[in-house]
């Protein structure tokens, strides 16, 4: 599994989450539908009588068909509950899922659907989408225990009129390879060229320079490249934010960060380390450290290349699980021009929030409720993400999950995904549900990922100091979205162009100044403000 589907680590992804929260409402609670006596409170199946139901669902393989495929041929037996499922592909999914709710013609779920806080409350507040508050005590004690132990969770899924209107995915902060895992570097390189795995950014420039120049793979040719990632410069920015003493309440607001000694935010993308970041990123571009076409390339283009094995460094998942490339070890968390050294781009847990939602059409609201909190529990977790028993999956006698050979080392020549997804539907990422580490096969859950977080680990943000999503009212919302839609297209443009070159660094205060025009400073006010109350409602 990409780890860009589990974190919402990128601006435009963050912006969205953090754009709408929680506040109180004192409406009246949610009426038991006419079908809720078919509906067991405990236990298997969830209703006496069978019900069908319309779904819509994104997926990742097109070759998938939802309405005969193990996962939900076998869930419709346990809980006497079947779907019948229309599904799109995941590169299509926003365009269909808004033809729909535009044109009236729509079920009664969407799974896997990824709306965003301003859909959810748009939609909600239109009757479109139900809430779901008054359901879940009684129907979704998986999803309740979630909410209990991180009330930030609750305080993120809850939108501006006190309503919650989703199940979301939800990436359990135990899973430390999940939260902050490093880029990896070429172990053999290092030790061809007597070199030490770099501890500040310095020593990062001279080893990607000594990769790129010193033949670390002795072929005499000039072939090696240094840092590279298929998805985007955010990757490496991300990896750095600690490093230059930025975002030092994490990254559930991408943002903004305290003044140093306050509880005042700041501006980050004007602040003088993100200029120093840029700054560094711009050499290592110029010099030809990083890949070149970092702005334009596309993953299964950049993967055709990196499998080659001539970066020295790579972002994203462990190379092993991802390109087949062996000899690769997590980077330290490296020590800035200043002495910080901290991995903080790190969240609460909490991922997309609208993956799983209700429409006005729904006749059995309490009966699905029930259908999707058993994915948030162990026994619908372990189904979810492993399979079956004897088909997907085997227990060892220490009680360790793993998938069978037919799965890792498909006889039909899959990889893991396309041979697991003749199953099950969570490759590609797009999924409510709660990932566990116990159940979880991805690249984030082998040997390699789990040394590369525990490298991380003593620099990793403390839970206790990363600041949950913002909490606007609706007028706040509409001032927010409609200042940082075009502040964000700026900032990302004006960061491309910075570590190209395509833009002086002398420019720098004309850039600043651009975007006090453009409304920052009123955005600084509007999420002081949201602070601010958040703290006397504690």
């Amino acid at each position: 599994m990409k780890k860009n589907y589990i974190t919402c680590f990128t601006a435009s992804l963050l912006l969205t989450a953090s754009i709408l929260g929680a506040c109180s409402n004192e409406e009246g609670a949610t009426e038991k539908s006419e079908n809720a006596g078919n509906v067991k409170a405990t236990g298997m199946p969830i209703v006496e009588e069978k019900i069908q139901v319309d779904g819509f669902a994104a997926k990742f393989f097109a070759s998938q068909d939802w309405n005969k495929l193990m996962l939900w041929d076998e869930y419709e037996k346990m809980t006497n509950i079947e779907v019948n499922w229309e599904t799109t592909q995941i590169e299509g999914l926003a365009e269909k899922r808004n033809l729909m709710l535009a044109s009236g013609d729509y079920p009664e779920l969407f799974f896997a659907s990824a709306f965003s806080k301003t859909d959810l409350v748009k939609y909600g507040q239109q009757g479109v989408f139900l809430p779901i508050n008054d359901y879940i005590d009684e129907y979704a004690p998986n999803f309740k225990k979630i909410l209990e132990e991180y009330p930030s969770v609750k305080q993120g899924v809850t939108m501006a009129d006190g309503n919650i209107y989703g199940f979301p995915t939800f990436y359990d902060p135990k899973f430390e390879s999940l939260r902050a895992n490093t880029p990896w570097i070429r172990k053999d390189w290092l030790d061809k060229l007597g070199l030490e795995e770099p501890e500040n950014v310095d020593e990062l420039y001279e080893v990607l320079k000594a990769f790129k120049e010193q033949d670390p793979n002795g072929n005499g040719q000039p072939d090696e490249l240094g840092w590279g990632s298929g998805y985007g410069i955010n990757e490496f920015i991300a990896y750095l934010r600690g490093t230059y003493g930025l975002n030092k309440q994490g990254s559930m607001n991408l943002n903004l960060d305290f003044k140093e000694g306050t509880e005042e935010f700041r501006f980050i993308p004007t602040t003088d380390e993100y200029k120093e970041l840029l700054t560094f990123l711009n050499k290592l571009y110029t010099e030809g450290l990083i890949n070149q076409d970092v702005f334009t390339t596309e993953p299964h283009v950049f993967a055709a290349e990196a499998s080659k094995g001539n970066f020295g460094m790579l972002s994203e998942v462990d190379p092993a699980e991802l390109y087949k490339l062996d000899g690769y070890v997590g980077v330290p968390v490296l020590e800035g021009p200043t002495g910080e050294r901290a991995y903080n781009t790190v969240s609460n847990g909490l991922g997309n929030l609208g993956m799983f939602v209700l429409t006005d059409k729904a006749k059995n609201p309490e009966a699905m409720v029930r259908w999707m909190d058993h994915f948030y529990g162990e026994e619908g977790s372990k189904m979810f993400f492993m399979g079956f028993e004897g088909v997907t999956y085997e227990e060892d006698d220490a009680g360790n999950f793993k998938y069978l050979d037919t799965i890792t080392n498909n006889p039909n020549g899959l990889n893991m995904d396309q041979a697991i997804s003749e199953y099950l539907t969570w490759p590609g990422g797009y999924y409510p549900g709660v990932v566990r580490q116990k159940f979880f096969q991805g690249a984030e859950g082998k040997e390699n990922s789990i040394l590369n977080a525990e490298k991380a680990r003593p620099y990793r943000i403390k839970d206790e100091d990363i600041l949950p999503g913002l909490n606007y009212t609706m007028d706040e919302t509409e001032k927010v979205s409609a200042i940082m839609t075009d502040v964000q297209t700026y900032i990302d443009e004006m960061t491309a162009a910075f570590i190209t070159g395509k833009q002086d660094f002398s420019k720098w205060d004309d850039y600043k100044k651009t975007l006090d025009k453009m409304g920052v400073q009123d955005y600084l006010e509007l999420a002081q403000g949201a602070y601010d109350r958040s703290k006397k409602e504690k």
